[in-house]
């Protein structure tokens, strides 16, 4: 068994009911997706490399649930979590491939979305605070832009 943080030790300690309350997952949800995510960051770290000092396996898991969950930005968590937004940013996108790759937690294709009775069924999906694609900055327009304003 790992290592639990002071968080994971207190988010654990809730109730069922709670839990998935607070977090969006029963604690066997949490718990699945925590082996999953124990088992890649071994297999990630066999050969060896410098661990993550900053956020647990566990904790990872439980800053993507609430972003999920509460839809909370990444520079809240990172402010409670006491590190950068860019490490929270890479842990959920970690955390989502892993889980994606693993294939437990998949969605259905569009195939199975739709009944033998050819009724559509609904299912929505979320994409919040996705990163901004902008034009690389042309250093000369920059600094005729900056003469232009000064003159």
């Amino acid at each position: 068994m790992p290592i639990q943080s002071e968080r994971v030790q207190k988010a654990l300690s809730l109730s069922n009911q709670q839990f998935k309350r607070l977090f969006g997952v029963n604690k066997e949800t949490f718990h699945t997706m925590r082996n999953i995510l124990q088992q890649a960051y071994e297999k990630l770290h066999q050969h060896g490399g410098k661990p993550s000092k900053k956020l647990l396996v566990e904790d990872r898991l439980l800053v993507t649930l609430q972003y999920w969950r509460k839809y909370r930005t990444m520079e809240h968590l990172a402010y409670e979590y006491n590190t950068v937004k860019s490490y929270i940013h890479s842990s959920i996108v970690w955390v989502e491939e892993t889980l994606i790759q693993d294939g437990t937690f998949r969605l259905p294709g569009k195939k199975a979305l739709i009944s033998k009775d050819s009724t559509p069924r609904t299912i929505a999906i979320d994409v919040t605070e996705h990163p901004i694609e902008r034009p690389p900055k042309n250093r000369r327009e920059v600094i005729q832009t900056r003469r232009s304003v000064i003159l």
